[in-house]
């Protein structure tokens, strides 16, 4: 595993009104601090990455559909520098992924409906001066194959 990534099984509690899962607590050991918490979406078959951050943490969730994270340790400092690791993450296979600062990380819609990705940050967006660092989803240097 990437070093500083840290991952946590999530509980779905149904009821006969529908379901409940909890994501994110204030009292959870890998619970930084809070920033923002947004909504992204993919269609099938569609890549979002790569991307990185220099402050922010990442703690992503999918809450419809299913993604399939892909991340990249490129911290050069990092015990695990130059590996790849990956998750796929639906509402059958419910999992918070928290990516720390210089992990690459990115997503694809590996169902056959929109994927809708939850994602509570650390920091709030600053669009004057914004901490996110796109790169090609193709990268050679990285041996992450988007097509599997």
């Amino acid at each position: 595993m990437i070093e500083g990534v840290k991952v946590k099984e999530l509980k779905i509690i149904p009821d006969e009104r529908g379901r409940l899962m909890e994501i994110l607590r204030n009292d959870d050991d890998m619970f930084e601090k809070f920033g923002q918490v947004y909504m992204t979406t993919a269609l099938p078959g569609v890549v979002k990455a790569w991307h990185h951050h220099k402050i922010q943490t990442d703690n992503f969730t999918c809450i419809k559909g299913a993604m399939r994270l892909g991340l990249y340790d490129a911290r050069e400092d990092s015990p695990t520098f130059g590996e790849v690791g990956e998750y796929v993450i639906s509402l059958e296979s419910p999992l918070l992924v928290q990516i720390p600062p210089g992990v690459y990380h990115g997503f694809k819609c590996i169902s056959d409906e929109e994927a809708v990705v939850i994602n509570t940050v650390t920091e709030p967006y600053n669009c004057e001066n914004p901490d996110e660092y796109r790169e090609d989803p193709n990268r050679e240097d990285i041996d992450f194959d988007w097509n599997k």
